[in-house]
């Protein structure tokens, strides 16, 4: 039952992982959706979740306002909407598992191809283009809309640009922003914004808004390179997470 014992003592820890992940963190949101699958199902936390981190994203974007790459967000969005769209006619078709699953094996792909190499793979700095921008759009919208996974194409995209901390976090901030406010009409539509999931919303939203925070103070500082690294091992951690939720869920080995 919602607003239970069990219930905050899941959910707290959840929303405390997705405060930090939407301060600068990315990848640790994902590690929250088991600990939200122990008390409601994965509907219910979408649901709960989603006003949460629309409320999240007002601190990410105001606190990264003058911080974010303009031509990053311009290639990425027209192949995002695509995808959220291709999800949202999708979504009865195609297994969250089967999303879960192949995302999770081109982040780790990536995170080890960049920590085995000490570095070397990424000498290169690369630039954002129009090419990449609407492919990596495409399955973050993609994604996000089928197996709120969105988090891991992002960073596959951007990571190798090399933007400072700040810059990264603010463009995925506006990046997600306005994905998120895309879903909303798909869940309405749904009738997922119940009395009880708005309730259960509002009662998590100061530890939202403060994990939040705290996730912003810690971002401005650790240092570039720390942060970097912190991020290759939070996709590489996400990214086994998804495989191990992939597999168990897919009816061949289940």
């Amino acid at each position: 039952m919602l607003l239970d014992g069990a219930f905050f003592a899941a959910m707290v820890p959840a929303v405390i992982l997705m405060g930090l992940s939407k301060g600068g963190f990315s990848g640790l949101g994902l590690l929250s959706l088991p600990l939200m699958a122990l008390v409601v199902s994965p509907v219910t936390a979408a649901a709960i979740m989603l006003p949460l981190l629309i409320a999240q994203d007002v601190v990410t974007v105001w606190s990264y306002r003058r911080e974010f790459d303009r031509r990053n967000l311009l290639t990425l969005a027209p192949g995002a909407l695509l995808g959220v769209l291709a999800g949202y006619l999708l979504a009865a078709k195609v297994s969250d598992a089967a999303v879960g699953l192949a995302v999770g094996a081109i982040s780790i792909g990536f995170a080890l191809r960049r920590l085995l190499s000490g570095g070397q793979a990424e000498r290169r700095v690369r630039r954002p283009s129009w090419s990449g921008g609407s492919l990596w759009g495409f399955i973050c919208g993609f994604t996000s809309m089928i197996a709120h996974a969105g988090g891991p194409p992002f960073q596959i995209y951007v990571m190798p640009q090399k933007l400072p901390p700040a810059v990264f976090v603010g463009t995925g901030a506006i990046f997600f922003a306005a994905i998120n406010w895309v879903k909303v009409l798909p869940y309405l539509a749904l009738g997922q914004f119940s009395p009880q999931n708005l309730l259960a919303s509002a009662a998590l939203l100061p530890v939202a808004v403060a994990a939040t925070f705290a996730g912003v103070w810690l971002v401005r500082r650790v240092p570039a390179e720390r942060f970097y690294g912190i991020i290759y091992w939070l996709l590489l951690l996400v990214g086994a997470r998804l495989i191990w939720d992939g597999m168990r869920h897919l009816p061949i080995f289940g």
